[in-house]
């Protein structure tokens, strides 16, 4: 017991070490809003609701970082990487919740769901943004865009010395763009950082200011969908903004692997890539059946028509959030179709949620070879393949269970959570369509989420958005790696 306690003891530090990290990434993330007082100086008085809980959150990761990290470079299990994204996300979001409350006095409850929806990138929201403080409204922006990015990365971006994957596989982002997972992170935050400048400018010749224009920038590329305007989108019923928001939000859903290799001009990557493939049939045939079914009777322009019967797809795929339109005057099928995009949700190793795309072209290429074997004489011998970037890959069976009993494990949570939401009086395709949302980290309401929402519901939804935003699986390996080290890390024995 005594050299496993020591064992467990030193490597507890490390993950001390690198759980501060996180916090004092995040607490500088918390404080950079006050860079805004440049432009708004009327709204001082609010600093201390950001100095105040930035400050202490970056002292406490400093502290952690600077006494518990190892001297030497140690290389992560994802079982630890799963304990720092626990624990780090748990902090951030905790201390998240401490301007919503200084400044936009919302209870408890509320704060930690609007903080949760923000760092998840979900874009649910219990503020009402006509009358919160353009701090607070850019403060939302930023979780996002740190949330997007993925905590971790930014995280394996600043660590000096060799690092192992296990923080940025359990974060659900375990390919690489470089042999060295310092470089990859570097070179992810890099795609990100340049799509994000580029859509701020892109927004601002649309048509949006420049404020409306970074925060919705922020929202798109993070797939996150908070928005400044009551009417999110449709505010500008703009053809501009909305093809730029299109572009962002489809960038944002692609594999940053995907990313790089079309900025290096391999675009055969793109037509190959079978998440692309994917992608394309959903959102063209999902416009289609919209269109001709929704969107045509309702709107009284073709041009308006086609734009939400495209645009909504988008947003609902992609997991952002942003809507065009409201859902009240649409039929059950309109809803169907938005459930089922929310549930796939974006590409594996981006900014989106869901059960991924990857998962699902898995389980179909697997389906269409095990027909094709039971067609097969007995001696041939063949294996289910798939393209992935420029990468031609054979599917294990290892691979095929793990991607099952994945999704087996999110529509069994989501069936819970529907069933939650309907006993709290809501109908069977509102609870149905909110808990997609909310475990997809979409952020696409038909009403059930409102600040006078009961209390039990918004705790529902964000457990449902945090499993959703860490996968379930990190969560679980997390919980119960902690669980089973506390007592034997703590023991006198």
């Amino acid at each position: 017991m005594g050299r496993y306690q020591a064992f467990l003891r030193q490597r507890y530090r490390a993950v001390g070490g690198y759980t501060g990290l996180v916090c004092l990434i995040a607490g500088i993330g918390i404080l950079s809003p006050l860079l805004a007082l440049i432009f708004y100086s009327e709204e001082w008085v609010l600093a201390g609701g950001f100095l105040v809980p930035g400050l202490l959150l970056s002292a406490f990761g400093w502290a952690a970082w600077r006494w518990l990290t190892p001297k030497t470079g140690r290389s992560l299990t994802l079982q630890e990487g799963s304990v720092i994204v626990v624990l780090s996300w748990l902090l951030v979001i905790l201390v998240g919740t401490v301007p919503f409350i200084w400044i936009s006095g919302l209870t408890f409850t509320q704060a930690v769901f609007e903080s949760t929806s923000g760092w998840t990138t979900t874009g649910l929201s219990v503020v009402d943004v006509t009358q919160a403080p353009r701090l607070i409204l850019l403060f939302r922006s930023i979780t996002e865009l740190y949330g997007g990015a993925g905590l971790a990365i930014i995280t394996l971006s600043a660590i000096a010395g060799p690092s192992g994957s296990g923080l940025s596989s359990a974060e659900g982002r375990s390919e690489q763009l470089a042999p060295h997972v310092r470089r990859s992170a570097k070179l992810v935050l890099s795609i990100y950082s340049g799509y994000v400048a580029i859509g701020i400018l892109a927004l601002r010749i649309a048509g949006m200011d420049w404020f409306d224009a970074v925060n919705h920038a922020f929202a798109a590329l993070s797939t996150g969908g908070f928005s400044t305007r009551p009417d999110s989108i449709g505010y500008w019923d703009s053809v501009p903004v909305e093809v730029v928001t299109w572009v962002l939000m489809l960038l944002g859903s692609f594999n940053f692997v995907l990313s790089y290799l079309i900025l290096r001009g391999k675009w055969s990557s793109l037509w190959r890539d079978g998440q692309v493939r994917l992608q394309i049939v959903l959102i063209g045939g999902s416009a289609i059946v919209l269109w001709l079914g929704i969107t045509g009777a309702i709107y009284g322009s073709v041009g308006k028509a086609f734009r939400v019967a495209v645009f909504e797809p988008i947003s609902a795929l992609t997991t952002t959030g942003f809507s065009t339109v409201g859902y009240g005057d649409w039929s059950g099928l309109g809803w169907l179709i938005l459930i089922l995009l929310m549930l796939v949700g974006g590409g594996a190793g981006s900014t989106a949620g869901g059960i991924k795309q990857m998962r699902i072209y898995i389980l179909y290429r697997s389906l269409l070879w095990e027909i094709q074997r039971m067609l097969m004489p007995d001696r041939l011998v063949s294996e289910p393949r798939i393209w992935q970037t420029n990468n031609r890959r054979f599917i294990s069976d290892e691979q095929v269970r793990q991607t099952a009993l994945f999704v087996f494990l999110y529509l069994a949570t989501y069936g819970v959570i529907s069933l939650i939401m309907a006993g709290h009086g809501y109908s069977l395709d509102e609870s149905l369509f909110e808990t997609a949302s909310a475990m997809s980290t979409v952020g696409l309401s038909v009403g059930v989420t409102a600040p006078d929402a009961p209390t039990t519901l918004l705790w529902t939804e964000i457990v449902a958005m945090f499993l959703g935003r860490l996968e379930f699986l990190t969560v679980l390996v997390g919980l119960i790696r902690l669980v089973r080290d506390i007592r034997p890390a703590i023991s006198h024995d």
